[in-house]
């Protein structure tokens, strides 16, 4: 059984990734390659997605932070928000944007719903088209409960923006282990 679950995993994800826009991506990176600060969003296991980003962010030298942290602080003009929801409604998140927004900070929105309050609260949309609790028809169909399908290719296009970002950068496997934490 586990293969069978291993071999419908992998199919799902690729024909998610296989739907990404490869343009957007280009744009996401774009963005954060010029940027200065990055805070990072989401709740749940989208908020996993963002943290697992935003340590992958700073082995590669970035200022980033993660959004309710006790060391997070206040958005202000000139930095970018990342926010990541699958349905592009969560409360929190989609409040984090617009008060991004309003600090005249960019927002890049990472979510399955181009038309959410997310997506328009954002400068950027990332689009995952992969099913989540609140959408599973049609080409988002799976058979893993939940978000989870989002939340895996989420966390591979986040390694894809990241290889490029170190490849723009100059940044290989020991730059940015002099990065990694050295307290664990």
């Amino acid at each position: 059984m586990t293969k069978d679950a291993l071999d419908t995993i992998q199919a799902e994800i690729s024909g998610v990734l296989a739907r990404v826009d490869r343009a957007h991506i280009e744009e996401f990176v774009t963005h954060l390659a010029e940027s200065g600060r990055v805070l990072v969003t989401g709740a749940g296991r989208s908020g996993f997605m963002a943290s697992a980003f935003a340590m992958r962010l700073v082995h590669l030298g970035w200022d980033v932070h993660v959004v309710g942290e006790a060391t997070a602080p206040a958005l202000s003009a000139g930095d970018t928000l990342v926010a990541i929801s699958g349905s592009g409604t969560t409360s929190g998140t989609v409040r984090t944007a617009e008060e991004a927004t309003r600090a005249h900070a960019r927002v890049l929105a990472v979510t399955t719903d181009e038309d959410s309050p997310l997506a328009r609260s954002a400068e950027r949309v990332l689009c995952v088209p992969a099913a989540t609790k609140h959408r599973r028809d049609g080409e988002t169909s799976t058979v893993q409960p939940l978000s989870s399908l989002f939340d895996q290719v989420t966390h591979l296009v986040f390694d894809a923006v990241c290889l490029d970002l170190a490849q723009r950068r100059g940044i290989d496997n020991t730059a940015a282990s002099r990065a990694h934490v050295t307290t664990e």
